[in-house]
């Protein structure tokens, strides 16, 4: 008898899968960013946190809502720290000692957004905590503290009840702009240490629950979980899948997360553009001793035609960057050398 030396979760059958020719929206979590970059380098069409990093529920609905209203940020609603204005519905890299700088880049962002949103295929929700920071001086849940001292917060555990009726709410707007667009829910698998052990599983269990009693209210045809939490946990029981910090997930870790999402959510044929899209980005990445040779000036040229040809062959691939890309190196050492020697693209 042959023993099974780690259990297996079992994924739902979503019954609909994503690709190159649906887009897809993730907001939430730094786990959203490990799954959502992974479909940025592989060509796939993603709108990836346009908020920046969010992990609270309520947080995400307030940006879906923004989204939706394709609301303008003023001056007004920034606020200055240490030299920085910040908003408190943006992550940090939104940040700027520049107001104007600041304002015009979330505003560009929730323009962006909000159009990608209304023809999304999927809208993937990673909640990280349950744990919320109210602003005393305004009552508004933040989406960061942006290092302000803690005692101009209230902080809090949000409820089921809570979460669900955020949930409630906004989804119905969604679907009414967009009446197609699935909705996949996961929880981080990060842990939020800082909360503590105890306080820390209480609150994935709060998101469990509401993330279940969501689905439950508006039906598997349009929302499901994936259970990136559960792979972590119960798959991967094992320190080595996590980074030095013992906290974050090692490069293993996401890795083997994503083949299963990708098992899971992303057409096959699609999957097979993927590896070619694959080798044409370890071409462009390739860094040779010296750039200047003929060697290294076909390579280039061969990898030009590759994704000439990809491009024609699945129109719904976007590689007009990695096209224009290879053809400026294409151009920059023909230039240098002798033009008898070399022959131009």
């Amino acid at each position: 008898m042959i023993s099974n030396f780690h259990t297996e979760v079992n994924v739902p059958d979503f019954g609909w899968k994503t690709g190159y020719r649906q887009s897809t929206m993730f907001m939430g979590s730094c786990f959203t960013e490990n799954i959502g970059n992974k479909m940025v380098a592989f060509k796939y069409p993603v709108d990836l946190n346009p908020f920046g990093i969010l992990y609270n529920p309520v947080s995400i609905a307030h940006g879906l809502r923004f989204l939706l209203q394709n609301k303008k940020f003023i001056i007004n609603d920034l606020i200055n720290h240490d030299g920085l204005y910040h908003s408190f519905y943006h992550h940090g890299r939104f940040s700027s000692p520049d107001a104007e700088k600041a304002l015009m880049e979330m505003n560009h962002r929730i323009e962006t957004s909000s159009l990608f949103l209304q023809k999304a295929g999927f809208l993937f929700l990673s909640f990280g905590t349950a744990w919320v920071y109210e602003y005393k001086p305004t009552g508004q849940t933040v989406s960061n503290c942006h290092k302000i001292t803690n005692k101009e917060f209230k902080r809090f555990r949000l409820t089921p009840g809570e979460i669900v009726e955020e949930y409630r709410q906004i989804l119905p707007e969604i679907w009414k702009i967009n009446p197609d667009l699935k909705v996949i829910f996961t929880v981080s698998p990060i842990r939020h240490w800082k909360d503590g052990a105890i306080e820390n599983q209480r609150s994935k269990a709060t998101l469990l629950l509401s993330i279940d009693n969501i689905i439950r209210g508006f039906g598997e045809e349009r929302c499901n979980y994936f259970p990136s939490y559960e792979i972590m946990i119960d798959e991967l029981r094992d320190y080595r899948y996590y980074d030095e910090d013992m906290i974050h997930l090692s490069s293993s870790a996401v890795n083997h997360i994503w083949k299963i999402f990708q098992n899971a959510l992303i057409e096959d044929e699609c999957q097979n553009i993927s590896k070619k899209v694959q080798k044409l980005t370890s071409a462009l990445n390739h860094k040779p001793y010296n750039m200047f040779t003929q060697e290294h000036l076909q390579f280039l040229r061969e990898s030009f035609i590759k994704a000439q040809q990809l491009q024609g062959k699945f129109p719904y691939l976007n590689l007009t960057n990695e096209i224009n890309l290879l053809s400026d190196r294409i151009s920059t050492i023909a230039d240098k050398n002798k033009p008898d020697e070399l022959s131009q693209v």
